[in-house]
Parts: structure tokens; C-alpha cells; sequence
């Protein structure tokens, strides 16, 4: 169950990472809200052919759910990405790599406060260690330029961010006991309904660019990876280990974003790169340790 865990959220953070190279690749070829929105009409298309067996047969559980459904798709998937891409506009890379780290703790202390889960020693020092690494990266392996950072508007917006994907991996909990065909559908019907008015903005105020061949092929990778394939695969982890310990995999994301830029972009790789991906990974594994352990004592207790 561990394995399969770790491997599912390994895939789900590539394909994340793979997603901020992707958004950078996207830049004046298909503008964000445009890309949004095509992303989930692609991605309700191609789940719609599959999941409409599983759909009818889970429609009973789905009913009642509706409103907390509604608020995963819109918060989780699309309100995070339009404040995610509309903060890019604001503050610095280094600045969102660092604050998307949050996620997280923000994770930790929702689940404490709501469910009072509790949370190890070895958790927190994993998730310091991997927040280390991502800050490693973040500032180009000196420390000393994170004293220079300047808070802004864009700052703002990830801390908001921030608090939106915690919000909906702390909500997964809630979700109805259904086939993953139907949550996912459910989830991307409501991303794309919740996208339309962030794009009928874009296209009011002039800021909407319609894809080109380049845009397409983004498109289409946001669609099938980041999207469908990822968001299936965080929710599966989700289930097989709890919010707590998948969210710390979330500082995968960086470092997998500035491996991929290195392959794909060209950009250089320098020893910093190495030394952070040693830290994130050994501090994802020591929490992992400790949350096994906690699990074990908790469920020899529960006994």
C-alpha cells in the first residue's frame, strides 16, 4: 500500500512540475484563463466516455455531496491555478517556489484544528528538511538572497494560493465513498463551470490570446498530465495515506519543475539542484517514518 502510494504521488508531483514548464512554455501562445478552461473541457470529454457507467450507478451518493464536490472542483482545481498563474504576474519565481512550500504545514495544522490528527516529531522535522531543499532551490543555493525577497500583491495571492489547495486536500476526507471515474468527472465539471468567468473576464479586458500550434500542444498536456492523471493519482494517495503525509510530497513539485526545465528548457544544473532533491527526498522519507510509526501506534491503540 506504501509503495503504491509513494509511486502514485511521485507521478502526481512529475506531472506537476512538468506543469509549471508547461506554463512557461505557454507564454504568449495561449493566454492562462484561455488555457484554464480548455484544459477542463478536454479533460470532461475525455472522462465523460468513461465514467457515465460509474456515474449513474454512484449518482445516489454523489446527490447529497453536491455543494462540498462544487467547492473541490472550483477551489482546489480551478481557483488555485487562475491565483497561482495571476500571481506569477505579481512576485518572483523564487517567492512561489517558497510559498507554495507552505502547503504542507498549512495541511498539518487544518487537519489538527478540524479532525485533531495528530502530527509526529519526525513529521515536522521531515517536512523542515524538505522545505530546506526547496528553498535551497529557490534561491539559487544561497540562502542569503531569501534576506532580499520583496513582499507584493503577487505574495499575497500565493499565500491565498496556498490556503485553497490545502483547503481542498484537507476536504478530500469528505468526499463521498464513490468510484474515482465519478469523483474525478464530478470534480472537472465543476473546475470547468467555475473557469468560464475567469475567461469571459480575460476576454473583456483584452488579455485573452486563442491557442496557437505551441498552445495546443500545452493544452493538451495540461489536460491529460497535470490534470486528469495527476489530480486521479493525489486523490488515490490521498486514500491510501492520509492529507498529512501525501501533502508533504507536494515539495516535490519544485524540485522536479527545475529538473524538467533543465532537460527540456536547456537551463544549467548546478551541484545546489542535487544537494536539494538528497534533502526533500530524505525529509519526505523521515516523515513518511514517522507517520507509519504514528499510524501504527494509533491503530495498536485503537485495538
Amino acid at each position: 500500500m506504501y509503495r503504491q502510494a509513494y509511486l502514485f504521488l511521485c507521478l502526481t508531483t512529475l506531472f506537476w512540475g512538468g506543469n509549471a514548464v508547461a506554463g512557461r512554455l505557454a507564454v504568449g501562445h495561449v493566454s492562462p484563463m484561455m488555457l484554464t478552461t480548455l484544459r477542463w473541457i478536454i479533460g470532461c470529454v475525455l472522462l465523460a466516455s468513461v465514467a457515465w457507467p460509474h456515474l449513474r450507478r454512484d449518482w445516489p451518493a454523489i446527490r447529497p455531496r453536491l455543494p462540498l464536490l462544487a467547492a473541490l472542483g472550483a477551489l482546489g482545481f480551478t481557483g488555485f491555478n487562475a491565483v497561482f498563474y495571476s500571481s506569477a504576474q505579481f512576485t518572483s519565481a523564487i517567492n512561489i517556489a517558497i510559498e507554495q512550500g507552505a502547503i504542507p504545514m498549512v495541511i498539518f495544522l487544518a487537519n489538527f484544528v478540524l479532525f485533531r490528527q495528530r502530527v509526529s516529531f519526525l513529521q515536522i522535522a521531515g517536512f523542515v528538511l524538505s522545505l530546506v531543499g526547496v528553498a535551497l532551490v529557490a534561491s539559487h543555493g544561497e540562502f542569503s538572497r531569501l534576506l532580499e525577497l520583496d513582499v507584493n500583491f503577487g505574495d499575497a495571492l500565493m499565500l491565498v494560493a496556498v490556503l485553497l489547495y490545502a483547503g481542498y486536500t484537507v476536504g478530500l476526507r469528505l468526499k463521498p465513498a464513490i468510484h474515482w471515474l465519478s469523483l474525478m468527472f464530478m470534480l472537472s465539471v465543476f473546475a470547468l463551470l467555475a473557469s468560464l468567468p475567469l475567461v469571459a473576464w480575460e476576454a473583456a479586458t483584452d488579455r485573452l490570446i486563442a491557442p496557437d500550434l505551441q498552445g495546443w500542444m500545452v493544452v493538451f498536456y495540461v489536460a491529460l498530465f497535470p490534470s486528469i492523471f495527476a489530480q486521479t493519482l493525489y486523490i488515490r494517495g490521498n486514500e491510501l495515506i492520509g492529507g498529512n503525509r501525501a501533502g508533504l510530497f507536494i515539495n516535490l513539485v519544485p524540485i522536479f519543475g527545475t529538473l524538467l526545465s533543465i532537460v527540456i528548457l536547456r537551463e544549467a544544473f548546478f551541484t545546489y539542484h542535487a544537494v536539494a532533491l538528497v534533502l526533500v527526498l530524505g525529509g519526505i522519507w523521515l516523515a513518511e517514518h514517522g507517520g507509519r510509526k504514528l499510524a501504527s501506534r494509533q491503530a495498536n491503540a485503537g485495538a
